[in-house]
């Protein structure tokens, strides 16, 4: 058996070629990718403003709609309201959410940013929305629109898998 050559023992990468993966898979990896990043990104922001970053957009939302309920939240992140308890109690133990009776229903609370809270929102540099804004200056409005209505036919997919997963009938172990 011949040794393999330098060259073969590394991966497409390594030798500066993409490798075929078609465009689903391509476009599953560009995800990870931006999953992988994100979650850096969020591990930064700790770092330096002592939030995560869905704590970060929990502020952001709660910023830009005050006295909205945690359901009201959830429902405009799009996520299970569940997903948010820990994120909003760890943002009240901190200091920066404040929880205010709804004087319609009192068994409500209505959500609002201390001034703690409100200098978090403030903040944009180095931010993932000032990456994002950044993107969008240097890439057409038009695929900007393009890619916004792929990722929302995706995550719609997605759901409906979901949904329909949650439907079946669960087999018994026996």
């Amino acid at each position: 058996m011949e040794p393999l050559s330098r060259d073969a023992a590394l991966g497409p990468d390594e030798l500066g070629l993409e490798p075929s993966l078609g465009d689903v898979l391509t476009f599953m990896r560009l995800l990870w990718e931006l999953d992988h990043e994100l979650r850096s990104a969020s591990k930064r922001l700790l770092k330096v403003a002592g939030v995560t970053g869905p704590q970060r957009l929990a502020v952001r939302m709660i910023g830009r709609f005050p006295n909205s309920s945690a359901g009201d939240l959830a429902d405009l992140l799009h996520v299970h309201p569940s997903t948010l308890t820990g994120v909003l109690a760890r943002l009240e133990r901190d200091g920066l959410l404040e929880r205010h009776a709804d004087p319609s229903d009192r068994r409500r609370s209505l959500l609002r940013l201390s001034k703690k809270g409100a200098t978090v929102d403030a903040m944009r540099k180095g931010t993932v929305e000032d990456a994002v804004k950044k993107t969008f200056a240097r890439v057409p409005a038009s695929k900007v629109a393009a890619a916004r209505d792929v990722l929302a036919e995706l995550c719609a997919v997605l759901e409906k898998q979901t949904e329909a997963r949650a439907d079946r009938p669960r087999k018994r172990a026996r």
